[in-house]
C-alpha cells in the first residue's frame, strides 16, 4: 500500500518518516514533491566505462536558470534529506516536469528501507530545456512492506552529503 499525504505527514511528526526540511506546502495527496539543489555533476568523457571510476565535473546552476543540452547526462540532487527505517521510498518525476521533456531518474527511482540521504538524479531531456534551482522536480512517496526485511546498509551511498556519481565500479572490486 502507498502511504496518503496525511499519513506521511503523520510519519513525519512522530520521527518514522523523516524529510529535512519539511514543509507541508510540498505535501499531495499520496506523496511529497523533493526540490532541485543548484549542484549538479556531468561526465567529463563521452564514453563511459563501469569498470572504472568515471570523472566528473560540478555545475552550479544560476539564479537565472541554466539551459540542459539533449542526450547529456546531468547528475542532481534533491534540497531534502529523507530516511525511513519502516518503509520502502519511491521517487518519481512530476508529470508536470515529464510532460516537458525531462526525465528526473532513468532507472532509479527504486529506494530500500533505512536509506539515509540525499536523493541523486539523473536528468536527461529530450530537447533543450531552462531549470532552476529550488524547483519541486519530483515526488516521493511510500510503500509498506510485508514480511522480515533487512535495512539498506550499503557503503556506496549511504549518509551521502552531495551529488553521487554512479560507484558501480566498486561492484568489480570484490571479483
Amino acid at each position: 500500500m502507498i502511504l496518503s499525504g496525511k499519513e506521511i505527514n503523520k510519519q513525519v511528526e512522530n520521527g518514522v518518516i523523516r524529510i529535512d526540511p519539511f514543509n507541508t506546502d510540498q505535501l499531495n495527496p499520496n506523496s511529497y514533491n523533493l526540490r532541485l539543489h543548484s549542484d549538479l555533476l556531468v561526465y567529463d568523457s563521452n564514453v563511459l566505462d563501469m569498470k572504472e571510476k568515471n570523472t566528473t565535473s560540478p555545475l552550479t546552476i544560476p539564479e537565472d536558470g541554466l539551459l540542459l543540452e539533449p542526450q547529456k547526462l546531468y547528475l542532481g540532487r534533491t534540497i531534502e534529506r529523507t530516511a525511513t527505517d519502516k518503509y520502502v521510498p519511491m521517487l518519481e518525476g512530476r508529470s508536470s516536469v515529464g510532460r516537458l521533456g525531462l526525465f528526473i531518474h532513468i532507472t532509479a527511482g527504486f529506494g530500500d528501507i533505512g536509506f539515509d540521504g540525499f536523493w541523486t538524479l539523473e536528468i536527461f531531456c529530450v530537447q533543450p530545456i531552462k531549470i532552476y534551482s529550488a524547483l519541486e522536480i519530483c515526488q516521493i512517496f511510500y510503500h509498506t512492506i510485508d514480511g522480515d526485511y533487512d535495512l539498506y546498509q550499503s557503503k556506496k551511498y549511504q549518509g551521502n552529503q552531495g551529488v553521487q556519481p554512479s560507484k558501480l565500479y566498486k561492484d568489480f572490486e570484490k571479483e
